[in-house]
């Protein structure tokens, strides 16, 4: 063998060995953002999906996760319980996600988190609000929303008579509950509580419930779907004057096409948490999606926002395991399109900002004033 064909074959061979070794650093790592990617809550799925894209963009041109590029990876649960944990299943079996931004409907990521916290699998979620998500000593379960015993009905509505109803749903009547136990501490007794069934859109029966007992304001705990319906017809059928209340799982645009117009949604109130549009650390970001011709409506930050947080907890613990990212996130404060995020020993937020929005005449909604 001559030395120069010897030199050569030895560089061949660290040139290779230095290859190998770069494509292990530049591995992809994957979160799954599992949600309505599809059926009547789907706007939800595309805000989360549009978020945590726009987040994992920007995540990856700065090192990404320990070195490594972040791959999405999209969970559809419809919103549907079983469907989510069939999701689950195949995002840590099969696809070997690290983490997960997600779900929305409670009534699914309640569920999903087991599977999540049995494979050692960090989770958060942009959206779901029910106590339980994060009251049953889950490790790896996080929020980057508030919770429903946080939001509820609020004093500017000023009712005496009120009507609560829900959508049977975990999230839905989590919300309907937490806004009696509001109402009966304040002395108020709700004159109808009642339950609708998701996908129903006649609400006349209902309708003259509420007008039988007088109410004169009536608070919603569900979704667009029924919200949007229900709505119209209160004011189709004349009561025009009633105050509507309803929660975060209208924040859509969408709300108005469920009403059949702006016309309907003008002056509906709903509960949200402060307008993260609004905030000096979310203008560039919100300034490109609208460059790119997108509105960073509802979750969309609130995605963008859970993306950063996983990826803060596996670099700050320097590994890709579920478990560390979970223990640093409770250790340490998160920079975040949101601002600045800290989290307690279940998962919940430290500090809550739900506010008060109100629909205008134009279908828009506008951020009126910190909750009481």
């Amino acid at each position: 063998m001559s030395q120069t064909f010897y030199k050569k074959g030895f560089l061949a061979l660290a040139v290779a060995t230095a290859l190998g070794v770069s494509s292990y650093v530049q591995a992809d790592v994957k979160i799954g953002v599992a949600g309505p990617m599809t059926g009547a809550n789907a706007a939800f799925g595309e805000q989360y999906m549009k978020g945590a894209q726009a987040a994992a963009d920007k995540i990856n041109a700065a090192g990404g996760v320990n070195g490594e590029k972040i791959v999405l990876v999209k969970g559809d649960d419809a919103c549907e319980p079983k469907q989510a944990v069939a999701v689950a299943n195949r995002l840590v079996d099969q696809d070997k996600v690290i983490g997960v931004v997600g779900h929305f409907c409670s009534s699914n990521t309640i569920p999903a988190s087991e599977v999540y916290d049995e494979a050692g699998v960090i989770a958060i979620t942009p959206g779901s609000t029910n106590p339980q998500v994060t009251e049953r000593g889950l490790s790896a379960m996080f929020r980057m929303c508030g919770r429903d015993d946080q939001q509820g009905i609020v004093d500017v509505l000023k009712g005496k008579k009120v009507a609560v109803l829900h959508d049977k749903d975990t999230y839905g009547q989590g919300l309907a509950d937490a806004t009696k136990a509001q109402l009966e501490k304040r002395g108020v007794k709700p004159v109808l509580y009642e339950g609708l069934t998701r996908g129903e859109k006649d609400f006349s029966a209902v309708v003259t419930k509420i007008r039988s007992t007088g109410a004169d304001v009536v608070y919603f705990g569900g979704l667009h779907p029924e919200a949007g319906p229900l709505v119209r017809q209160l004011r189709e059928q004349g009561l025009k004057d009633v105050k509507f209340m309803s929660d975060d799982g209208i924040v859509t645009d969408e709300l108005v096409a469920t009403a059949g117009g702006a016309q309907y949604v003008d002056g509906v109130y709903m509960t949200f948490g402060a307008d993260p549009r609004l905030l000096p650390e979310s203008k560039a970001v919100v300034e490109a999606f609208r460059k790119a011709g997108t509105e960073p409506e509802g979750y969309t930050l609130y995605a963008y926002a859970s993306l950063e947080a996983l990826a803060a907890g596996f670099n700050g613990a320097k590994s890709n395991k579920g478990e560390d990212a979970a223990k640093w996130l409770k250790a340490n404060p998160v920079k975040t399109v949101m601002g600045e995020k800290k989290w307690d020993s279940k998962g919940d937020l430290t500090v809550s900002d739900y506010v008060v929005y109100q629909w205008d005449k134009d279908g828009k909604y506008h951020q009126l004033e910190k909750q009481k």
